[in-house]
């Protein structure tokens, strides 16, 4: 099977037929299946993209979704909007509500959204301020504290999905692609090639996502664990524990790519 990887493609910076353009591109790949590591669009035209772009395509294609796609709307509604549209358009699938993928008899696909925590770097003390914590109505919030607990919420909840996601999978499948937006690890959190700094950091890594893939790929030694990320815009490849290892894919706003194709075997 070949899975095509797309993330942080933007497709709210896109022209219809930019869109359809960069579809075709995709298609030209010719994969069984993509994947989508989130920041398709923003919450008012998420549905309205993603059928533009799936709209020629024959495969399916598994997504996620960021931060980016919750602007302009809270959670639940948007989380609400991607079940109906998984439900009327079989093309397309949400995968926290779509459960585990079977891609083949030896890997399968999870994903969760994800959600930068403030629990690596400085989250008390830094002033770095995203458009999430003004334009996502769950993060705007009167204080830094509220902030936080607000973030750390959606992280954990997102946190224990995947548990259940991997206990699931990892029993039949010697491989498990996890996809998710924020990366989960410090390591996996890159701007021109470098570890982001501290100030950074707390809206640039997801801690409960990366605590739940340590425990989950330490009980499984023989399970091989492939973390597919977004969100920084920058490539990183990083290998956590001998079997788990993370990469983030580099792209620029205007300008999507397709970051990888994977080859998987039987």
């Amino acid at each position: 099977m070949r899975l095509a990887w797309l993330t942080d493609i933007h497709l709210d910076f896109l022209s219809d037929e930019e869109i359809a353009t960069f579809a075709a591109r995709v298609a030209r790949e010719a994969p069984d299946g993509v994947v989508v590591t989130g920041d398709i669009s923003i919450a008012p035209e998420l549905g309205p993209d993603l059928a533009k772009l799936v709209d020629a395509w024959r495969m399916p294609c598994w997504f996620v979704a960021g931060n980016h796609d919750y602007y302009g709307a809270d959670v639940a509604s948007v989380r609400r909007g991607m079940r109906e549209l998984s439900r009327i358009e079989p093309k397309l699938r949400w995968l926290p509500s779509t459960g585990v993928v079977s891609l083949t008899p030896t890997t399968a696909l999870v994903g969760v959204d994800g959600w930068a925590d403030g629990r690596i770097g400085d989250g008390q003390g830094t002033s770095v301020v995203l458009n999430d914590h003004l334009r996502i109505r769950d993060l705007l919030q009167p204080s830094r504290a509220k902030l936080l607990e607000a973030a750390r919420r959606l992280a954990d909840e997102d946190a224990r999905t995947l548990a259940t996601l991997l206990g699931e999978a990892l029993a039949p499948h010697e491989h498990v692609i996890v996809a998710t937006h924020v990366p989960p690890f410090r390591e996996a959190s890159t701007h021109a090639g470098r570890i982001a700094g501290d100030d950074w950091l707390p809206w640039m890594t997801c801690h409960a996502i990366g605590e739940t893939l340590r425990a989950m790929a330490t009980d499984h030694p023989t399970r091989k664990i492939t973390v597919l990320a977004g969100h920084t815009h920058d490539a990183c490849r990083v290998s956590i524990l001998p079997n788990l290892e993370v990469r983030t894919g580099a792209v620029e706003y205007g300008a999507p790519t397709v970051q990888e194709v994977f080859e998987l075997g039987e």
